[in-house]
């Protein structure tokens, strides 16, 4: 895979939201508003990046034992240092997104991309993986805050659209208005890929730092890079 490959694949083909339906929660919450969209999308994709990288440069020293709880650990200092600055300089953000911010800590998509990409490859390939999963995220919540503000509020981004906005589908900005816009949008990249978005073998136990336990692999057999022996 080229690095440019390896930057497109999180936009459709293994987009994190839409294809492997990672980060659900975020998602639903904060896209009733294009700018807190945004807002959630930029600051996962910099965790994200600065996590990566981290873990990838901290590959070979981190226990096989503990790795899990050191990723959780570097995830949440960059996690920390991302709330101190949007509350220092966009504090209007950081109180709409309130919870949420914080639980990108633990945020599907970060912590697997560090066990399933950062831990097996090097700075700059884990770097750029990351970048194309946070492009892919941030555009998912994107698409999703665009209908659901327009459609709901009858705004975008704070600006008031004619008619639209004396006729608003309120129930677009709840949670079944989130559910049904969020299907749809899968759906159409279901379309979009044919359903050949991630092949079924991808979602195999090899990886799973928890296979041994419900006995889909042996304790013994898992290597230090969490490839069988």
């Amino acid at each position: 895979m080229t690095k440019l490959q390896n930057f497109l694949k999180g936009i459709i083909k293994e987009n994190p939201t839409l294809v492997l339906v990672l980060g659900t929660c975020p998602t639903l919450a904060v896209t009733s508003s294009v700018i807190n969209a945004l807002g959630m999308g930029v600051a996962a994709t910099v965790v994200l990046l600065c996590s990566n990288m981290a873990i990838s440069a901290l590959r070979k020293v981190i226990p096989d034992k503990v790795r899990i709880p050191c990723y959780i650990v570097l995830i949440a200092g960059f996690v920390t240092m991302i709330e101190m600055i949007m509350h220092a300089f966009t504090p209007d953000l950081y109180e709409a997104l309130g919870i949420f911010l914080s639980l990108i800590v633990v945020n599907c998509i970060i912590l697997g991309r560090a066990e399933m990409y950062a831990s097996k490859n090097n700075v700059i390939d884990s770097a750029i993986d990351a970048l194309g999963m946070g492009v892919g995220f941030t555009l998912a919540l994107f698409a999703m805050s665009t209908i659901r503000e327009i459609l709901g509020n009858g705004s975008w981004m704070g600006i008031s659209i004619p008619w639209l906005s004396e006729n608003p589908i309120s129930i677009m900005t709840l949670a079944p208005g989130g559910f049904f816009v969020f299907g749809c949008l899968i759906a159409l990249v279901n379309k979009l890929t044919h359903g050949k978005g991630v092949k079924k073998k991808d979602f195999g136990c090899d990886s799973c730092p928890s296979a041994y336990m419900c006995g889909k692999r042996p304790a013994q057999s898992c290597g230090k890079d969490g490839e069988d022996k």
